[in-house]
């Protein structure tokens, strides 16, 4: 369809990137190969905790095809994988960030840890030669649980962390806190487990090295959502190469809800061997490769209490967090935790004072970090199940009580260092009760009696900080990096844009979306506007996408960039139509002179620019190419209330959802088909969460014990009903868009609505509390304990 002025905003314009996809012409990394290519296996630990006491590797290097093999021990002057937050303890002390080794060095830390790089001519070659090095372990007691890290006697995992500790981090006012629970009329106390979870994108981790001899230069094509920052960490803080001399390529990437964030150990060592050898390098994970080691996500154990007055209004909260960051800090581990976590359990509710303890312990586990929400669903969660309880304790009725609480007058200013610039929590329940039918609840509850199942209703109304930023204070909170974004919008003579952008896309759709924001900024047809990303080499420094920012930070930098277009065209117009500037009005693609009809299209201006005869070049230079940085001044603040409905067979425990609703608040909207199934898309993950999925390791030996989907339970299409989903709109008041975000949502409501729904239904039956995930055994083991 063609687009012009506003006419594709707020439309379900179709997807323009599936076609490539749904024929098979989608090029991702694995579909990329070179000529004179290798191929890379990874030998890795199979203890949790070892000292390695030697590696012979000379049967393996005569193995046949073999070209190279590489030990930590080869690595000389390569440095250990970056740390991208700093926290600073309530000692005031920074965080224990003890080396994290592109290959192990010394010691292994977790079932899984890289010990060799192999490279051979085939797969299968470098999978033979692995099994033929010997290594000789020294196996040392091991530690998966975080509680049990922290303990005295524990194992400890790195002499530069004493205690397993990584950090003790505070935020809130603590007296004040302690206060306001000294006075409360009732106190509400939960422990809470959030389960561990592993991220599980339909497309497996894989790289492309190649090193150029002729000019010194790397090239990296790798399933990353931040090839910017890829190139960053690797290039100025492990390999100490020149930025020139790396680009970085993510090409189509198939999902990665945070999983592809960082910098990993196997493409850091591809890049380094590609050097060594002389040739390309090629690695694709496979799935129980991945299941040991992707960054996985969540595995939090709290202590959370909520007082309240005797009208029901909260006085204050309280929170101790033991947050696991696995074996060694990945990427962005310590700030899930703390800046994205603690900052968040104001919640919807004007709780005048919070205090919030986190301690980051180590353990022999793969590290952990950012999916999907990253520190929000558990805020989340921590938040509406205090929420719940505190509702059924006090006989309550659930939305009542939230009502009670709901922040109306923006600003507002949390105790936990956020200020809400705006939102509309009150139509979000309301519609999201409708939809629900929640006046019909009762009957359907007494029918579900008459056939012997229980049927319970949960809701959690979230909050979510989305867009990072800006970046001098979240610099301050020790971010390493800058959080604004990049746009260059580029026209062409003939009128066409290309759009380069820092944002990346694994699925969100910016193809799409991004081109419909462009032609109806600039009144062209959506089908002459180009989207380019993920490419170093191409696009200007971006900071990549992750946290629900692409549109909301990327998009308003290229509405920056639009703006200076826009200026330009402005001027060329006025020259073309011998008016003044002043006089010059942009509107439907079209240069005119207020108040006449003489008027230039966009692509008159843009050709003129390109072709400048009899152009002014003393006062304006040929071209029509801008670039625009944008800092966000705040979070954008998504917000909503999910309803789930469940029904649970007590002779099985099978927990069936009947009913999911969902309102959100996003902010402007640009294509609702899209939200829709970003919407869709986090329901079905954070349904996961509550359901089904946890990840476990054995408490004696460390090991994987859900390594795949035998053990993994990942929900199907059987375990969700058809959502019911609705949206209302309070506009960002600081980005040019009025966008919120939408992509982690249904992940950060639907944990929290899902076990309320299954705490209701089993109420009555004197369930009092169950973990995540509620399976059928769990479910019908507490029943069998209450009765």
């Amino acid at each position: 369809m063609g687009a012009s002025d506003l006419s594709s905003i707020g439309l379900s314009v179709r997807r323009k990137e599936d076609y490539r996809f749904l024929t098979g012409a989608g090029r991702f990394t694995d579909d990329v190969n070179e000529h004179g290519q290798t191929w890379a296996y990874f030998l890795r630990s199979p203890h949790a905790h070892a000292r390695i006491r030697s590696i012979d590797s000379s049967k393996a290097k005569a193995a046949p095809g073999v070209v190279a093999i590489f030990t930590g021990d080869d690595l000389t002057g390569v440095n250990g994988l970056p740390c991208g937050w700093l926290i600073t303890g309530t000692d005031g002390k920074p965080m224990n960030e003890p080396p994290h080794p592109v290959l192990a060095q010394g010691k292994v830390r977790y079932v899984g840890d890289g010990i060799a790089l192999v490279i051979a001519e085939t797969l299968a070659q470098a999978k033979d030669a692995a099994e033929l090095i010997a290594v000789d372990y020294e196996v040392l007691p091991s530690v998966v649980d975080p509680a049990a890290a922290l303990k005295g006697g524990a194992p400890l995992i790195h002499d530069g962390a004493p205690g397993n500790r990584c950090y003790t981090w505070a935020l809130g006012d603590k007296a004040a806190t302690d206060a306001a629970f000294a006075k409360a009329a009732h106190v509400t106390k939960l422990d809470i487990v959030n389960n561990r979870l592993i991220p599980n994108a339909i497309e497996p981790r894989a790289a492309v090295a190649t090193y150029d001899r002729a000019d010194e230069s790397y090239t990296l094509y790798v399933t990353s959502q931040n090839p910017h920052v890829e190139r960053l960490l690797m290039t100025a803080f492990v390999l100490g190469l020149p930025e020139t001399k790396v680009r970085v390529i993510a090409p189509d990437v198939g999902g990665g809800f945070g999983s592809k964030i960082y910098l990993y150990p196997e493409e850091t060592a591809m890049v380094w061997a590609s050097k060594k050898v002389n040739r390309p390098i090629k690695w694709t994970c496979d799935r129980s490769e991945a299941f040991l080691s992707d960054a996985h996500g969540r595995d939090h154990v709290t202590h959370a209490e909520l007082a309240l007055d005797k009208d029901g209004k909260f006085l204050g909260m309280r929170v101790t967090t033991t947050a696991a960051m696995g074996a060694y800090l990945s990427t962005f581990a310590s700030c899930i935790p703390t800046i994205l976590y603690a900052t968040l359990l104001a919640g919807q509710y004007t709780t005048p004072v919070i205090y919030c303890e986190v301690t980051a312990v180590f353990t022999n586990t793969a590290p952990v970090d950012a999916y999907r929400g990253a520190g929000r669903p558990e805020a989340t969660y921590v938040v509406e199940r205090l929420v719940h309880t505190a509702a059924v304790e006090t006989g309550v009725a659930q939305d009542e009580l939230r009502r009670r609480n709901f922040i109306r007058k923006f600003p507002y200013q949390t105790p936990v260092a956020l200020m809400y610039d705006i939102g509309g929590y009150d139509a979000c329940l309301d519609e999201a009760m409708k939809i629900a039918d929640v006046n019909g609840f009762a009957a359907r509850k007494a029918d579900a009696a008459k056939r012997g199942k229980l049927r319970g209703l949960g809701y959690a109304s979230y909050i979510e900080a989305c867009g990072i930023a800006p970046s001098n204070i979240a610099g301050a909170l020790g971010a390493r990096a800058g959080l604004y974004e990049a746009g260059e919008v580029r026209v062409n003579p003939t009128g066409g844009v290309t759009v380069f952008t820092g944002s990346h896309s694994h699925g969100q759709g910016h193809e799409t979306t991004f081109s419909q924001i462009v032609a109806s900024r600039l009144g062209i047809p959506i089908e002459t506007v180009e989207i380019v990303h993920g490419d170093t080499g191409r696009v200007p420094f971006g900071m990549g996408t992750y946290g629900s920012r692409s549109l909301s930070v990327g998009g308003s930098a290229i509405m920056k960039a639009m703006d200076k277009i826009i200026a330009k065209g402005r001027k060329i117009a006025a020259h073309l139509l011998e008016a003044a500037e002043t006089d010059i009005e942009f509107k439907d693609g079209k240069f005119a002179v207020a108040g006449t009809d003489r008027s230039k299209t966009f692509a008159e201006v843009a050709l003129s620019a390109y072709v400048p005869h009899n152009y002014p070049l003393d006062k304006l230079e040929p071209g029509l190419d801008e670039t625009a940085f944008y800092d966000p001044t705040n979070f954008t603040f998504p917000a909503g209330t999910h309803i789930c409905e469940v029904e649970i067979d007590p002779e099985t425990g099978v927990v069936q959802i009947v009913n999911f609703s969902a309102c959100d608040d996003f902010g402007n909207i640009i294509n609702p088909m899209i939200v829709e199934g970003q919407v869709h898309g986090g329901l079905a993950q954070g349904i996961g969460q509550a359901l089904l999925e946890r990840c476990v390791y054995d408490k004696e030996s460390g090991q994987l014990l859900t390594g795949s989907y035998m053990d993994y339970a990942m929900p199907r299409s059987d375990d969700l009903p058809s959502f019911k989903v609705a949206t209302k709109v309070t506009p960002c008041t600081h980005n040019p868009l009025g966008a919120k975000g939408c992509g982690e949502a249904g992940a950060i409501g639907a944990p929290a609505a899902l076990m309320n729904a299954v705490h209701d239904a089993l109420a009555a039956s004197g369930v009092k509390y169950l973990d995540m995930p509620a399976t059928p055994h769990r479910v019908w083991q507490a029943l069998q304990t209450a009765r």
